[in-house]
């Protein structure tokens, strides 16, 4: 894979999922903690902008009245329940503590499949990328869900397990152990040695 063909897909690390203080924060926010997700995350980015790869930061939010969210499944029906991943508040956004460059793209959806009815596929498609690397918050939901979704689309995929958490280490192993029918299975640090040049 050369870096003008890949994308890494950074999913839902937001305060509402992955800070203490947030919605699903006792889920996952001590996981994501004990993991340094975050602060992995924006050391990885870093160096996946220098090589030239495409930065894709994905939130989940909906609308303030809730026009937009189905609620046809546990999940979601918890976000329905907690008023949780309003868009246009801090909650919902990006955590401050990532570093967003210009050239990254921020998207929004509203399924937990980041693929359905969004404009991922379409921005991805644009800029010629064929191989994506996922990781994110949690590994057996969206990022689960975005391997998946990915691999069906015709890309080729890496799940980065470092960069990876769930409520507990047997949720997330047991995930990335199901993805590996989907895509590789990679460090974060091997990712970028992989990656050859455009």
């Amino acid at each position: 894979m050369t870096v003008d063909q890949t994308a890494v897909i950074l999913v839902h690390l937001q305060p509402d999922i992955v800070e203490a203080a947030g919605a699903f924060g006792g889920v996952f926010a001590a996981e994501a903690a004990r993991c340094r997700i975050i602060e992995s995350t924006n050391d990885f980015a870093r160096a996946a902008r220098a090589a030239g790869v495409t930065v894709v930061f994905l939130r989940i939010a909906f609308a303030e009245d809730s026009s937009d969210l189905e609620a046809n499944m546990p999940l979601l029906q918890l976000v329905t329940d907690m008023g949780a991943l309003k868009d246009g508040t801090a909650a919902a956004d990006i955590v401050s503590a990532i570093a967003i460059d210009e050239s990254d793209i921020v998207l929004t959806h509203v399924r937990p499949g980041p693929f359905t009815a969004s404009a991922l596929h379409e921005e991805l498609t644009q800029r010629g990328i064929t191989s994506v690397a996922v990781a994110g918050v949690a590994t057996n939901a969206s990022v689960e869900a975005a391997v998946r979704q990915a691999a069906d689309l015709g890309y080729h995929c890496t799940v980065l397990g470092d960069l990876c958490s769930a409520a507990d280490p047997a949720a997330h192993e047991a995930s990335l152990a199901s993805m590996a029918l989907f895509a590789t299975v990679s460090e974060s640090s091997r990712f970028l040695e992989a990656l050859a040049p455009a």
